[in-house]
């Protein structure tokens, strides 16, 4: 196996640097998220090759029963499922965004974002078109809510996923942008290239998942961040059009199986940040996946069909992380917020500062072998390779 070895020394920047380039990224960060591919010459509307998908029954008369996300779809033939992007064909199941991504990028891991694997170092980060939630608020819905022959995709099979990391240098490949879960097969078999190749494998996933794919996929899975949305299921039914339940199992499992877990919440005034539903599911979070377990709360601004809200006030992020902090998290950080002190990482024994961050962008870093440099204390995450 080839396996790499991370050095956080080489990412390491002065603070002149540092500030130069937060400088830079602040004004990266006022601009529209770009999809530009990594291949722009293979790029082709509409292109779609079918591959067998995994997870679903055959039932009567061709119908198939999709079993890969709690929606279980029940798709007569000739039809997709919910998600758009999966197909029955005379009783046969079919993926339709295998090895044909959208979205292919070299990010920052900070974007996805993982504050506790690998900082400072570029990942190769891929999506499909589709997801199998709706939320109203989705960032990336040209492409989430998109069908396949509706968006610009190019061939790109697992091997050469792998292969595209290795040559940027990426120690980690994201299934991330949509929900990874729609294009699982694909995500599995380049997974399981990429741990065979030494690169690790990490998703921002919603969570939403059938139990026995999400074990199959930890098997290779380092690590997950997933979006707790809501402590609230009136909120997923009405904003996501899911239910919180499948998600909190999934949280579970993830953990109880080994994977690196991080928590992201977007705070949504009005819709999601009553205090008691914060200190709720704060508290879940500590006893349920650890008091260690790295928590986002990120803004939110106005996008999709809630362009008409208003951002989420920087008070209201900051009294959600002293709840969280009351609550007895360890590592609660405020997302969307460059330059603001929470983004930065402290020793949950010394209190000191491990990791600086602006943006995306990583500063002084004081780990040791995964342990804090000043006191030895073992750091929750994924440090090397």
């Amino acid at each position: 196996m080839n396996t790499r070895s991370w050095d956080p020394g080489q990412w390491r920047l002065d603070r002149r640097t540092f500030l130069r380039q937060s400088t830079c990224t602040l004004a990266v960060l006022s601009l529209p998220v770009p999809l530009f591919p990594f291949f722009p010459q293979q790029m082709r509307q509409g292109y779609v090759k079918p591959y067998p998908a995994l997870f679903y029954q055959v039932r009567v008369n061709q119908k198939v029963k999709c079993l890969l996300c709690p929606r279980n779809c029940e798709v007569k033939p000739g039809e997709r499922g919910d998600c758009g992007v999966r197909e029955n064909r005379k009783g046969v199941y079919y993926s339709l965004v295998y090895g044909n991504p959208c979205a292919v990028h070299v990010d920052p891991i900070e974007k996805k974002p993982f504050f506790h694997v690998l900082p400072g170092t570029p990942s190769f980060s891929i999506a499909t078109a589709g997801c199998n939630l709706h939320c109203i608020f989705c960032q990336n819905w040209e492409i989430s809510q998109a069908k396949p022959e509706e968006t610009y995709n190019q061939d790109l099979p697992p091997e050469e996923v792998v292969a595209g990391a290795r040559k940027a240098d990426c120690p980690t490949i994201a299934y991330t942008y949509v929900e990874p879960v729609v294009f699982y097969e694909y995500m599995l078999d380049t997974a399981r290239l990429a741990k065979k190749a030494g690169i690790l494998n990490v998703c921002h996933s919603a969570g939403y998942v059938s139990p026995e794919p999400l074990a199959q996929l930890a098997e290779v899975l380092d690590a997950a961040c997933i979006d707790l949305k809501a402590f609230d299921d009136s909120f997923y039914q009405e904003l996501v059009d899911g239910e919180l339940e499948p998600v909190l199992n999934t949280l579970k499992t993830l953990r109880r199986l080994g994977v690196h877990v991080e928590v992201v919440n977007l705070v949504i005034p009005e819709k999601n940040d009553q205090p008691e539903k914060l200190q709720a599911m704060c508290r879940w979070i500590r006893e349920e996946l650890g008091p260690l377990t790295p928590l986002h709360f990120s803004r939110f601004f106005p996008l999709y069909q809630m362009k008409n809200h208003y951002p989420t006030p920087v008070s209201t992020l900051e009294q959600a992380r002293e709840i969280a902090l009351k609550e007895g998290l360890k590592y609660v950080y405020l997302g969307n917020l460059p330059g603001h002190p929470a983004e930065n990482t402290h020793c949950h024994h010394c209190g000191k500062l491990i990791i600086a961050r602006r943006g995306y962008m990583v500063g002084e870093v004081n780990l040791k072998d995964g342990k804090c440099r000043f006191c030895g204390t073992k750091i929750p995450g994924i440090w090397r390779t």
